[in-house]
């Protein structure tokens, strides 16, 4: 039986749904605000969701992260009112099947409801997938179960794909599964960082060189788009790709040959290419940064990660299996974890995700010696304070801050808060550095990638050059 949540404010529009549905033979469910959508969805799968983009406690928008990220997410059609294209647009992006502009007429709707409902029919008979091969991806969160899906998509064709998500959240081990396992698997997988290269070394790595091509050039050089002929490469960070390192790159992908510096011929390539980035592409291009002809060529595909905090539930997993695999590298025996210890873990923000995660745990087995139980005094002195009330610093702070909707005075969610926190914190860095990046760094003891990665995150200014 085909289940229906409409998520409007409009009683006249809910009456109509609620009509309309029942005569079609499904069952449905009302929500008038993102709240109660929200529970309702929680505590319920639905096949489709009719939602409204203007509602009384905010943007229907807000729930589509959740609802594309949920494993058997639902078909999604959008009601807009006029001049709503644009949320339109944003809800597409997210994968919304459709939307319908008020005022509607009967086939305008239906019509959209009914292919809806049948596509997700032939979707959910469709066999499944063979098992993937993970290549190191730990967690059986939605948001990672739905990550996983889209690769075993990608990997089942051979067309570019850009990977997007927070420093740390594993875009490598995506762009190896989705070689592992796509008809190139037996081929090589070559990944190259493309900001950790200075520019003058950075076409010579990727395209190679001729003996003699330039000062230092002392033999000839196999650039790495030779090196992985019939398999993938992945470009990490190629929001650093230089402009003429990117005209040239543009123009491989096109003829699939490669010229390397100081060369008379083409080499023929054939390569999957897997790219991945921190940064807004799209924003990069509209200031002249990044190449846009270069972006639709290496985003056919496009998969987003999700940070560490929106998969929480994981964390047990990943400290469980890293604890082991860390113990057996530096031979130890494997120490058990206390349930204090993952609270304090599940309690964490972790701006630098997995990464930061893992380093973490790093620390603790070195610091825990020979104790046979990981317990949160093991932990970084930083990691241990949950209780925020103990930093007369930070109850200013929160005393501050918005607690939610007014009608019903509402508690703002951890995360959401410290998202504010975060914010806010750097905000005043700013303000104390001068926009001085340097300044800022050392105020802050955090790395200028990592400084650069968070106020991209929260849509901050950047520092000047000093």
């Amino acid at each position: 039986m085909v289940n229906v949540l409409v998520i409007d404010d409009d009683s006249k529009i809910c009456l109509f749904f609620s009509k309309l549905l029942k005569q079609m033979g499904h069952c449905f469910e009302i929500a008038h605000t993102v709240k109660d959508g929200r529970c309702l969805f929680g505590n319920q799968k639905f096949d489709l969701v009719l939602l409204d983009l203007e509602l009384p406690d905010g943007n229907g928008l807000e729930l589509m992260p959740e609802l594309t990220a949920a494993y058997h997410c639902p078909e999604v059609i959008i009601i807009t009112g006029t001049g709503d294209a644009r949320g339109a647009e944003l809800a597409f992006k997210y994968g919304a099947w459709d939307y319908v502009q008020k005022p509607f007429l009967l086939d305008e709707v239906s019509l959209p409801i009914t292919r809806a409902l049948q596509y997700r029919k032939e979707k959910l008979a469709t066999p499944h997938l063979v098992p993937l091969v993970r290549s190191g991806i730990v967690g059986e969160s939605d948001a990672i179960r739905k990550c996983l899906e889209e690769v075993g998509k990608a990997a089942a064709t051979d067309a570019s794909v850009l990977i997007t998500g927070e420093t740390g959240t594993g875009k490598e081990l995506f762009a190896k599964a989705i070689h592992e396992n796509s008809q190139r698997a037996c081929e090589p997988f070559i990944a190259v960082d493309c900001g950790a290269l200075p520019e003058t070394l950075l076409e010579s790595t990727l395209f190679g060189h001729e003996k003699g091509a330039f000062t230092g050039a002392g033999k000839k050089q196999e650039g790495l788009l030779v090196q992985a002929n019939g398999g993938t490469l992945m470009l990490d960070e190629v929001g650093d790709l230089p402009l003429t390192a990117q005209n040239s790159f543009l123009r491989t992908l096109q003829e699939r040959c490669v010229r390397p510096i100081g060369g008379s011929r083409e080499i023929p390539v054939d390569i999957r290419l897997v790219a991945a980035t921190n940064l807004d592409l799209d924003q990069m291009v509209k200031k002249n940064l990044f190449r846009q002809d270069l972006l639709y060529r290496i985003r056919a595909i496009e998969l987003k990660l999700p940070p560490l905090r929106d998969r929480q539930n994981d964390i047990e997993e990943i400290v469980i299996k890293k604890n082991h695999e860390l113990s057996n590298r530096y031979k130890m025996e494997t120490k058990a974890i206390s349930s204090e210890f993952f609270g304090i873990l599940s309690q964490h923000n972790w701006p630098g995700n997995v990464r930061e995660l893992i380093n973490v745990l790093e620390y603790v087995l070195a610091f825990a010696g020979s104790d046979p139980t990981l317990y949160p005094k093991h932990l970084p002195p930083e990691y241990r304070i949950s209780d925020l009330s103990f930093d007369p610093v930070l109850k200013d702070t929160f005393n501050t801050l918005p607690m939610g909707a007014e009608k019903d005075n509402e508690l703002l969610s951890f995360n959401e808060f410290r998202t504010t926190l975060e914010k806010n914190y750097l905000k005043e860095l700013i303000n104390r550095s001068n926009g001085n990046r340097k300044h800022a760094c050392r105020i802050s003891g955090i790395s200028q990638s990592r400084l650069y990665g968070l106020l991209n995150k929260h849509g901050l200014p950047g520092f000047g050059s000093s």
